[in-house]
């Protein structure tokens, strides 16, 4: 085809793309994202397929594919794979990434001569988009390390403080489906990037034209990509178990690596920390992007269908715990056996209690705690937390944004000698300085000597939990989420939050709302006015927090979108006195119960919303 004839051909394209937008068959910011693709020299290769999709009036295609510029979220870039486009994750969009990374690291760090690592999970397509991204930094002068196969993203973490990295990438989509995958961008403290280096990487992306590569083979050759692995699992376990607080080794247990990475660093350092019992569940054992035997393909050890299988084959054997990791291993969840032969599903706020507690008072055992001391966790957890660091006298940073990237830059200001323990409530734990990101590594070696110790006196993890409800109240956590898909999921996210923040409810399921913590917006306003009564201490992304009055049973509710799916999330918090240990199963049934109702409500209220608007 001539240039003339091409030029007209692409010209038709765009005429035809415009007509869809004013049919409403095209989101607005599409069509945008799809002319870029069609004229800018950088993205000539794709142009021809566009074209084709355009011929074919497959416009759903084009608006999955375009109705975004995928973001920078709290968790890296993810999304949904696909051929190309600025929606979802492709070859082009993660050059772009690793292109914007080192374009910005080499701004920051004028005249140096800088280092990457970069690690993958076991996701499809994870091991092209690590070389592409190992290559594209090797172009840009980085010496560059490379893991010879799928790692865990604490390792990667690990790696950059070890190998005194600038930057580390890990190309993963935690416990998304298996459609998805992303791209995580960490700096050289081992912490996912904060401000100001995400928007300097952001800007720095959204500029890339062309993109400069080098042949990964004879870059490994030539000694510019470096191919690194056992030597670095052996620093990165022995660095796990160098944190050890307890040499009791005997809990029969379940461990899963849902597909993923886990079987790499969390079941190695339970073999190599010699527990007894433990066997690895071999369903989920052979790494796949496809998360074939999991409930459902989606391996999130937040939800209880992950560990039905397990459950079956513990009946046989008789462990009396499970553990799951997720595919890059860095959040752990746990099911424990009750006195009645029930599993018991552990939520993420739960775990954090319980280790918050057991390092606390190891800890304390030891002498090794001071006033200067702090634990840290994220607006969204479990308030317990705070409260057992309370009674141990030492601090509690309660107040971060939502990523674990705000607790490892917490670490290093506050300072890591004083640190001891860190925790979000989606399953992420943290103790130590080898790493600045959450690992299900440590978290599984701490339950497994809590779980252990407790056994030897024939107690288990919900007789612990029981112990600190009564000693400081219970506590029980819920969410919720609401899927908004696409450019007008996105809308109807915008719309939410914009009516919970200038019109918010009077109450939920007969419970009064007394206050909202506004942290966009930096203010506390008493309801049901909505009347500002004081700035809150610190900014902390799109959240709103309502709040009932104070009682004996108070309660708490936070919405934010999620910073790495197309979701608005709910958090539910309830806290209820427990004056008489007697009175402790009541008071569950009572708070249980009323939690329940006051999700259904929360449910009910944003379906009619999304209805009506």
């Amino acid at each position: 085809m001539s240039q003339v004839a091409n030029n007209e051909h692409f010209g038709a394209a765009m005429a035809a793309v415009e007509q869809a937008k004013a049919a409403g068959r095209l989101s607005a910011s599409a069509v945008e994202n799809i002319k870029r693709w069609l004229t800018e020299p950088q993205y000539r290769v794709y142009a021809p397929r566009i074209v084709q999709l355009v011929d074919k009036q497959d416009f759903k295609t084009l608006e999955t594919l375009f109705w975004q510029v995928i973001e920078f979220g709290t968790g890296g870039r993810r999304g949904l794979m696909g051929e190309f486009g600025a929606a979802t994750i492709n070859e082009r969009t993660i050059a772009e990434s690793a292109h914007g990374l080192a374009v910005y690291a080499k701004r920051a760090k004028p005249g140096r001569e800088l280092r990457g690592v970069v690690a993958c999970d076991t996701r499809n397509r994870s091991t092209e988009f690590s070389r592409i991204t190992a290559t594209t930094l090797a172009a840009h002068g980085f010496k560059v390390y490379f893991f010879e196969s799928h790692r865990s993203t604490p390792e990667l973490s690990f790696a950059v403080r070890h190998l005194n990295c600038d930057v580390g990438v890990m190309i993963s989509a935690s416990h998304n489906p298996p459609s998805d995958n992303g791209f995580k961008a960490y700096w050289s403290n081992g912490g996912q990037v904060i401000s100001p280096h995400d928007k300097g990487i952001i800007d720095c992306v959204y500029e890339a034209r062309d993109i400069p590569t080098v042949d990964f083979d004879k870059a490994v050759a030539d000694g510019r990509i470096e191919i690194v692995g056992e030597a670095l699992d052996r620093a990165y376990v022995g660095a796990v178990l160098g944190m050890s607080l307890s040499s009791e080794r005997d809990m029969p247990a379940i461990f899963s690596p849902l597909h993923g990475v886990g079987e790499t660093s969390v079941y190695r350092a339970l073999n190599e920390a010699k527990f007894r019992g433990v066997e690895i569940f071999e369903p989920h054992r052979a790494p796949d992007g496809n998360f074939s035997a999991v409930p459902d393909q989606l391996p999130n050890p937040e939800r209880r269908e992950v560990f039905a299988p397990m459950i079956e084959l513990a009946a046989q054997t008789g462990a009396e715990l499970i553990l799951a990791s997720d595919p890059d291993a860095d959040r752990l969840g746990a099911a424990v056996k009750d006195r009645s032969g029930r599993f018991v599903h552990l939520s993420g706020n739960r775990i954090g209690a319980l280790l918050a507690d057991y390092i606390l008072r190891k800890r304390a055992a030891a002498g090794t705690l001071s006033p200067e001391c702090f634990v840290i966790e994220t607006l969204v957890t479990t308030r317990l937390i705070a409260e057992i660091a309370k009674s141990h006298d030492v601090r509690s940073i309660d107040d971060l944004p939502v990523g674990f990237k705000y607790i490892g830059e917490t670490i290093d200001r506050e300072g890591p000698d004083k640190f001891v323990f860190g925790a979000e409530e989606s399953l992420g734990y943290l103790a130590g300085s080898y790493a600045r990101d959450k690992d299900a590594s440590i978290a599984a070696l701490y339950v497994m000597e809590l779980a252990a110790e407790l056994r030897k006196k024939d107690r288990t993890l919900l007789d612990r939990l029981d112990e600190l409800y009564v000693e400081h109240g219970y506590f029980v956590e819920g969410q919720r989420s609401e899927t908004c898909t696409g450019a007008e999921g996105q809308q109807q996210i915008a719309r939410l939050m914009q009516e919970l923040r200038e019109r918010p409810p009077r109450e939920f399921a007969g419970i009064a709302l007394a206050r909202v913590r506004d942290y966009q917006l930096h203010e506390e306003r008493a309801l049901p006015g909505n009347s500002k009564v004081k700035s809150l201490p610190q900014a902390a992304g799109n959240l709103l927090f309502f709040d009932s009055a104070e009682g004996a049973i108070r309660f708490s509710i936070a919405v934010r979108p999620s910073g790495t799916e197309p979701k608005i999330k709910f958090y539910f918090f309830v806290h209820a006195d427990c004056p008489d240990p007697d009175l402790l199963e009541a008071l569950k049934d009572r708070s249980d119960h009323s939690l329940s109702r006051l999700q259904d409500a929360v449910s009910n209220w944003v379906r009619d919303f999304v209805e009506s608007s």
